[in-house]
């Protein structure tokens, strides 16, 4: 893989008309992407596009097993700096019988996916344009699948595993986190419960087990779980289901478990305390427990040279920052010792919803801010 051959502007201070020129390529393919479903796991036909896109703009590219697409913006001129990545997942959280496509309504772009991530994925190969011709590091981007949902971070995991050389630097980017600088990786983990048991009658074996009931109150326990060391935290169950009929003592129930919390010592005093109320005495029933995923907990000092660059950036746009926490593909960075934060494209709301909105205008502000962010970083 090489850096293209198109002309650049050497000057690291791109002025923001030129940002302007190469928002409207983002918005343009953002209307494109967002015809093509990518649920977790499932980006091929959403990658094929983004795949021909970077062909098209003159970057080599490399498709991992896993489904990731990389390609190399700049080929650093220090063999000892470590690269600089810039990521964008391809997945969104929709299914392929949701109505894809967007709209412009009131001076927003609203649809599926807008802001989560598919504008994000659309400005990555436009900073081959917008950084300096020459880096002291090598400069990345990465489009990456399995970010949402149950994709359980697929995707930087196994970029990050195998890396086309040694990373110092990832930049996670939301479309819609414009004015955010994510620098606490919630992490999470997700599990499924399944209780079962003999059953009955509820008149005639009214004193049978019932695996909802079992079922029910370990949720009950679970939800009265106090946050651990004071760390914010949070448990979930989002599916609980079972039973036969409604005068049936249940034989079998279920529950999805989603536990998150900002530090990983606290996630796994929180996975402890459920594994231990999971793991009591059901008295009459069976339970068993199916993982369903594992995101690592991490962040970076708020004083960190990444985080700070980041801020500056934004002000230089106007645009005051604001130190965040979510899961991201960064969480991947942060457990395995990279610097790394998450950057916006533009302003949004409605995330996972079929109304959610990206504000067009600002576009050329996230890419200014971004550009100056990976060109400090890669001097």
């Amino acid at each position: 893989m090489s850096g293209t051959d198109r002309d650049v502007d050497a000057d690291p201070g791109v002025p923001l008309s030129h940002c302007a020129e190469e928002a409207v390529r983002v918005l343009e393919r953002t209307f494109e992407l967002a015809l093509i479903p990518a649920p977790p796991l499932d980006e091929r036909d959403r990658a094929a596009r983004v795949a021909d896109w970077w062909r098209a703009d003159g970057l080599d590219v490399e498709r991992q097993p896993v489904g990731n697409l990389w390609a190399r913006l700049r080929v650093g001129a220090d063999p000892g700096r470590g690269a600089v990545v810039v990521a964008a997942h391809l997945d969104t959280v929709f299914s392929r019988d949701v109505r894809h496509g967007l709209r412009r309504d009131a001076g927003r772009v609203v649809g599926p996916g807008c802001g989560d991530d598919t504008v994000a994925v659309a400005a990555l190969s436009v900073l081959d344009v917008l950084l300096p011709a020459r880096t002291a590091a090598s400069v990345w981007v990465l489009a990456t699948v399995g970010e949402e949902g149950l994709g359980d971070l697929a995707g930087a995991r196994a970029a990050l595993q195998h890396p086309p050389e040694p990373v110092e630097t990832f930049v996670a980017l939301e479309g819609n986190y414009l004015g955010r600088v994510n620098v606490v990786g919630v992490g999470s983990v997700r599990k499924r419960v399944r209780v079962s048991g003999r059953g009955g009658h509820a008149w005639e074996d009214a004193d049978a087990p019932s695996a909802v009931h079992a079922a029910a109150a370990m949720v009950h326990a679970i939800a009265q779980l106090p946050e651990p060391r004071g760390v914010r935290s949070s448990r979930n169950v989002g599916l609980l289901q079972g039973g036969e009929s409604i005068n049936s003592r249940a034989i079998q129930a279920s529950f999805d478990v989603d536990l998150r919390a900002e530090d990983p010592t606290a996630l796994t005093e929180l996975d402890a305390a459920v594994d231990e109320i999971i793991g009591r005495g059901h008295e009459g029933v069976d339970v068993a427990v199916e993982p369903l995923g594992n995101r690592p907990a991490g962040r970076i000092d708020p004083e960190h040279p990444l985080v700070r660059t980041a801020v500056r950036a934004l002000a230089e746009v106007g645009i005051t920052a604001h130190l965040t926490a979510a899961s991201t593909d960064a969480n991947v960075a942060y457990a395995a010792g990279i610097a790394a934060v998450t950057l916006g494209i533009t302003y949004g709301d409605g995330t996972h919803t079929e109304d959610e909105w990206i504000d067009p205008d600002a576009i050329r502000l996230g890419l200014h801010a971004l550009a100056r962010t990976i060109t400090e970083r890669s001097a």
